[in-house]
């Protein structure tokens, strides 16, 4: 028996024994095409490790990136199900209590087989750096960030947005549905009217996406909309959108930092564009869009949020998950928590008037996301290789079950310039939900 057909028995035994100990309903296929259990039936969902040179990474280091990397590089990969339905497979209880009734002996030997293996697994996002400066602030560094996400291929966002391309929760209403192209248009109109648009109105709308905001605006509610972006591909897309619609009059599209944009507007909209902006911006942020108000204008601000924690200390405290995904997939961002954003907008002159929660609207939403990428898959990769496409189910279909189990949250929450006496709002919000 060669050194690499022992090494393999071992680790099968070896990962047998973990199987029994998790009571796991999945099983595993190794590199040589061999099975754990050695019974799985042809059918049933398994973790394919295409190379030994994986388990070899994972020792030397165990990992969130390691794995992240394995998948991306197709070497780590699931077979016959999802990376929802591993979720929902996942082991109960405290892994570590159950793996107890391993023997320690065997799993060492098993372990130093594969310190003799080489650890050459591709890492192609390593090229990626974990970079503190994309949290700067500078508009240089804010283009660059935004490029990096936004500027991918608008043709690989139309693969799995809707119609409008809203790359932002939709609002299900009024009951949950899959029709993902009435949730966004529900989610324009419902914006609409919690700034309570009116016709001749000035709106700002602070990363506009691709205009379906500032167009729905225009055409339903009769503002003047300025979009500002700082996604050049998506400019693109905003301003033949307006020329196709004849709104020309009515709508323009910007490419700048909003920080420099000058004038006043009766109402201003962020919707989801806040998470790029980093704490240590918070106060400029709120700067910019105080400056650009007017008195008892009305202001919504729709991010997503983490938990506040027992302390700003452990709120600064990161997992691995959320490392990568601001190292992967949005360079210089950083979520807060609600009541970071209550406090600065309060702080910096806005009277709270409304905050609601879109947790769940956001799980469905990066759902479907999922499941159009996914059904649209050989498009995807052909646009922008199997890596990027790989990396993006897992970022859509991670961000989906984090809503799900509550990791993080979406919320709205409606402002007005504080200045004193009425706000100007009706008594009741009652004219929302119609």
């Amino acid at each position: 028996m060669t050194g690499a057909t022992a090494r393999l028995e071992m680790f099968k035994d070896l990962l047998a024994d973990a199987h029994r100990a998790l009571d796991l309903s999945f099983g595993f296929e190794l590199w040589d095409g061999s099975t754990v259990p050695q019974d799985l039936p042809t059918h049933a969902m398994r973790l394919v490790i295409a190379r030994e040179s994986v388990i070899a990474s994972l020792l030397r280091r165990p990992t969130l990136d390691t794995a992240v990397n394995a998948h991306v590089a197709g070497l780590l990969d699931l077979k016959n199900g999802t990376i929802f339905d591993l979720a929902t497979q996942r082991p109960r209880g405290k892994i570590g209590r159950q793996l107890r009734s391993i023997n320690k002996l065997k799993a060492l030997k098993t372990a130093f087989q594969f310190f003799k293996v080489p650890a050459n697994m591709p890492r192609p996002l390593d090229r990626v750096k974990d970079n503190p400066a994309a949290r700067d602030g500078r508009p240089e560094t804010n283009k660059s960030n935004v490029a990096y996400h936004y500027d991918v291929s608008n043709e690989f966002y139309q693969l799995f947005l809707d119609p409008e391309m809203v790359y932002t929760c939709a609002y299900f209403s009024p009951e949950w549905h899959d029709d993902l192209a009435k949730a966004q248009i529900d989610k324009l109109d419902m914006i609409c009217r919690k700034l309570r648009l009116q016709p001749g109105e000035r709106l700002l709308d602070i990363g506009c996406g691709w205009g379906a905001l500032i167009c729905h605006a225009a055409q339903h509610y009769g503002v003047k909309a300025t979009g500002v972006t700082l996604a050049e591909e998506q400019a693109k897309i905003v301003r033949e959108k307006i020329a196709k619609l004849g709104l020309q009059e009515r709508v323009k599209v910007v490419v700048k930092d909003f920080t420099k944009m000058e004038g006043e507007f009766d109402k201003i909209s962020s919707i989801g564009m806040f998470e790029h902006v980093g704490i240590r911006n918070h106060p400029d942020y709120f700067r910019a869009v105080h400056r650009l108000l007017r008195p008892r204008g009305l202001y919504l601000h729709h991010t997503i949020a983490r938990r506040a924690k027992r302390s700003d200390r452990a709120f600064r405290k990161l997992k691995a998950e959320y490392k990568a995904l601001t190292r992967y997939i949005f360079p210089g961002g950083e979520l807060d928590h609600l009541g970071m954003s209550i406090a600065n907008l309060e702080r910096f002159g806005f009277e709270v008037h409304d905050v609601e929660g879109w947790r769940e609207h956001y799980q469905r939403t990066t759902r479907l996301w999922w499941e159009r990428l996914n059904a649209h898959r050989a498009e995807a990769e052909a646009l922008v290789g199997a890596q990027k496409t790989r990396m993006w189910l897992l970022y859509l279909a991670g961000c989906s079950l984090a809503f799900e189990r509550s990791a993080v949250g979406v919320n709205q929450t409606l402002v007005s310039k504080r200045t004193r006496g009425p706000a100007g709002l009706p008594s009741t919000r009652a004219d929302l939900y119609r």
